[in-house]
């Protein structure tokens, strides 16, 4: 039976599309994801969307639709792009899918029950993006420590946890498994801001162990406010109709409701992936995942994830991405112009282990161009056009060594297991440059032994038919171990060569198959793209944003009238019985019957309407006002119509087939 491997990502909040930077951890999960499955284990890869909270009731609200209604569009949404970077995901979990609301509402009753949660109020300052509660020594500047934002002062009825029951444990935890909190600089972060007190800052994991089992350790962990009652889109407490379970609370416990998690009855399915082996998550909610979500564990009586990565922020430029600057950076976007794979494989090789790493148009231009184009696609191309020219399509090993194949052998024979080291630590980042430094070899090993010149020596064929075949067996070893990083690519570079997918445990193994039979017609993997060939396509783009995020223009306010004046505007329904253009103008002249009278109307909706659409057309027309000259022509009257936001004029006519004549009141 196959080892399991359970890896998850922070679920997706669903206030809106996700930036580059949202998108950079589902990349980087899907590609451990894949490696794992690579090296034989039973993955299962969990994604998801976090539907509840203030923000959500808010923007729903905002739209004009229900929380349900705009949670399901963005969904809709958020799936579109993962679907469209070819997220391997084995499961999407919506917390408004009715087994994740059930098993909450339970867990929440359990936690009451075994005095886990007390009911109390809450009164401090609200940062509502992201739906935390501060105290004033909390802020940074009097704003928000986590967002920057704006906080407003807050009181509201709420149920707490007991956080302090199980801060001593939870020391213990993480001092004696170092590899909970990944990486190790996150660990110190939480332990100093969030959990010891003053006096134990500083102290070694071996004194913090001792305070801890002898109960001397203090900790500044506060009880956790769980609940809310001032807005309704959450899961209710079903014994307390008034309150709905906090965002954290709900979120966090996906991890195990997805997987079968029943405080009654827990299915076998969470019996079988439970510990996940890591939550791949943003740097930003690392405490949440490495504070509250083991205390909740604990006190469910259930293990601990085995470990949670905090991966650094994708910055734009340096800059904060905003819609009104049009330069919030979309996967689907920047897959548009140079490839989905050139996306995964930028923002999977340019984050560095434990920083932030910065994604530009430019600079992702520069990559795709230095090592996609030059380094990968040039190499695959020449050593597959070099063994059609050569040998007919056909390389073989003759067994012919030279100086420099030792060095190229060892060095591609190497590859699989510093890759396999690097993403044993989840540094994705190192292990992606490994697999690149063998296609950067391989062109140096083509510029040391020189084919051409093999070529022009008949006594050298056998040498020159060894020298591609290392080449071919290289770049094959490479396509296997980039298959995590870059699927598709791996597969076109395959049947390029003619090779098919490999076990792992033979990734290590050179000279794996005795020929290479390569394509008659080799294809470019990467274009080379010119910058300011594709500043018109990001000009678009960055206007569509700036034009989406302006405000509605706002409504001309106009004076107030009373019913008495409304009621001096008499308008009638009327028939158009006869319509001709006015020449040179905007106007169309209408003759109208309403009543038992006919009326002479000038219009301006030439643009909107051909006389041919106006005749038979019924219509309202303010009937009292004074005669007016327009083009030699007398008006008597004015059709009433709509103006959409774009100018464009429609005119209104009666639901019903009411008489000529009909007053409006």
């Amino acid at each position: 039976m196959s080892q399991k491997f359970y890896i998850t990502t922070a679920i997706t909040y669903t206030s809106g599309k996700p930036h580059i930077g949202n998108t950079y951890e589902i990349i980087l999960s899907d590609a451990i994801a894949r490696f794992k499955r690579m090296q034989g284990y039973d993955v299962f890869f969990m994604t998801g969307t976090d539907e509840h909270g203030l923000k959500v009731e808010q923007k729903a609200k905002d739209k004009g639709v229900t929380p349900q209604a705009f949670v399901d569009g963005v969904v809709d949404v958020i799936k579109n792009i993962w679907n469209g970077m070819d997220i391997s995901y084995n499961k999407f979990i919506r917390t408004t899918d009715d087994y994740h609301v059930a098993a909450v509402q339970k867990i929440f009753k359990k936690f009451y029950e075994q005095g886990d949660i007390y009911k109390g109020a809450y009164e401090g300052l609200y940062c509502t993006p992201c739906e935390s509660f501060w105290s004033e020594s909390q802020l940074v500047n009097g704003r928000c420590p986590d967002c920057g934002r704006e906080v407003k002062p807050a009181r509201e009825e709420a149920y707490f946890f007991k956080m302090g029951k199980y801060a001593n444990r939870l020391v213990q935890h993480i001092v004696t498994h170092p590899e909970f909190i990944r990486p190790a600089s996150r660990k110190r972060e939480m332990m100093n801001n969030f959990l010891l007190s003053d006096e134990f800052i500083g102290k070694s994991d071996e004194e913090l162990l001792k305070a801890a089992e002898s109960g001397e350790l203090k900790t500044k962990l506060q009880d956790l406010c769980v609940s809310r009652s001032t807005f309704k889109w959450g899961i209710p407490v079903d014994f307390d109709s008034r309150h709905v379970v906090y965002v954290w609370l709900d979120a966090l416990t996906n991890y195990i409701t997805g997987v079968g998690y029943n405080p009654d009855n827990p299915a076998e399915s969470y019996k079988k992936y439970w510990p996940a082996d890591v939550h791949i998550i943003g740097k930003d909610i690392i405490r949440f995942h490495t504070i509250y979500w083991p205390i909740f564990l604990m006190a469910l009586g259930e293990p601990l994830p085995k470990s949670v990565f905090g991966h650094g922020w994708l910055l734009q430029g340096g800059d904060k991405m905003s819609k009104s600057k049009g330069n919030v950076l979309y996967a689907d976007d920047l897959a548009g112009i140079f490839g989905v794979d050139a996306v995964r494989y930028f923002v999977l090789h340019e984050m560095p282990y434990a920083d932030d790493g910065i994604i530009t148009w430019e600079l992702m231009c520069e990559r795709v161009n230095a090592d996609l184009a030059n380094t990968l696609g040039n190499l695959v191309k020449r050593t597959v056009a070099m063994t059609n020219q050569y040998f007919g399509g056909v390389a073989k090993n003759m067994g012919e060594a030279g100086e420099p194949d030792e060095d190229f052998i060892s060095a591609a024979s190497s590859t699989c297991g510093k890759v396999t080291a690097a993403m044993e630590e989840y540094r994705v980042a190192d292990a992606l440059d490994c697999v690149i430094s063998l296609f950067r070899r391989a062109n140096k090993y083509i510029d040391e032994t020189t084919p051409w010149i093999l070529y022009k020596d008949e006594s050298k064929r056998a040498r020159l038919s060894t020298v591609l075949y290392n080449l071919l067996s290289a770049i094959d070893m490479g396509a296997n171990l980039l298959k995590p990083y870059m699927p598709r690519t791996a597969s076109k570079i395959q049947a390029e060569i003619g090779a098919g997918e490999r076990d792992y445990k033979t990734l290590s193994t050179f000279a794996y198959t005795p020929e290479y039979a390569v394509t008659n017609a080799p294809s470019t993997l990467f274009e080379r793209i010119k910058f300011e060939d594709i500043k018109p396509q990001i000009a678009q783009i960055e206007a569509a944003q700036i034009a989406e995020s302006a405000p509605a223009p706002a409504e001309e306010q106009k004076a107030q009238i009373t019913i008495d004046d409304f009621a001096k505007i008499d308008m009638r329904v009327g028939t158009v019985i006869a319509c001709e253009a006015v020449k040179k103008s905007k106007l169309l002249h209408e003759t109208i019957r309403v009543g038992d009278r006919t009326l002479s109307v000038l219009s301006g909706i030439a643009k909107y309407y051909t006389p041919e659409e106006m005749i038979g057309k019924k219509v309202i027309v303010v009937v009292n006002l004074p005669p007016r000259e327009m083009k030699g022509i007398m008006s008597e009257g004015m059709i009433v119509c709509a103006e959409g936001p774009d100018g464009t004029l429609s005119v209104v006519s009666p639901e019903k087939d009411i008489p000529d004549g009909s007053a409006l009141s």
